[in-house]
């Protein structure tokens, strides 16, 4: 792909992008959800409200004799909130990850002396890359 079709991908993924910003700002029910969960989930007070549910649940282990039923909860309990988190987490990465992709593309673009290839590099593979890697350490040792 030359330059010139890499700025017309790019100008068409902006344009797009343009277009549904209203849309984005506002942003679907999940997408806020996700959001805000994720947010929230990775400050100190939720690593907190974790650590209170445990200790409680373990000062409860004598009440309840330590029975399966007590361990059940814990076990039923996490096991469901970790599978649902990995889901919003993914979602919130995933998003982060392509903006992020986006804004080095424009870097990219915009850089007289960038190598253009550069762009769209994520969609090349493994073999690809590592032979990429491997040029741009001999470039960086001359």
């Amino acid at each position: 792909m030359n330059v010139a079709q890499l700025r017309r991908v790019h100008r068409r993924h902006i344009e797009r992008l343009r277009t549904t910003s209203a849309h984005a700002k506002g942003g679907s029910p999940f997408r806020k959800f996700a959001k805000a969960t994720s947010s929230a989930m990775g400050r100190p007070w939720a690593f907190c409200g974790a650590g209170l549910v445990v200790v409680v649940w373990a000062a409860l282990g004598p009440i309840f004799e330590f029975s399966d039923t007590w361990q059940l909860v814990i076990n039923t309990g996490t096991t469901i909130v970790t599978f649902l988190m990995v889901f919003l987490i993914q979602n919130t990465q995933n998003r982060d990850t392509e903006a992020l992709r986006l804004k080095l593309d424009e870097l990219i673009l915009a850089t007289r002396d960038a190598r253009n290839e550069f762009v769209m590099i994520e969609d090349l593979e493994d073999k690809e890359l590592a032979e990429l890697e491997q040029d741009l350490r001999k470039l960086s040792e001359e």
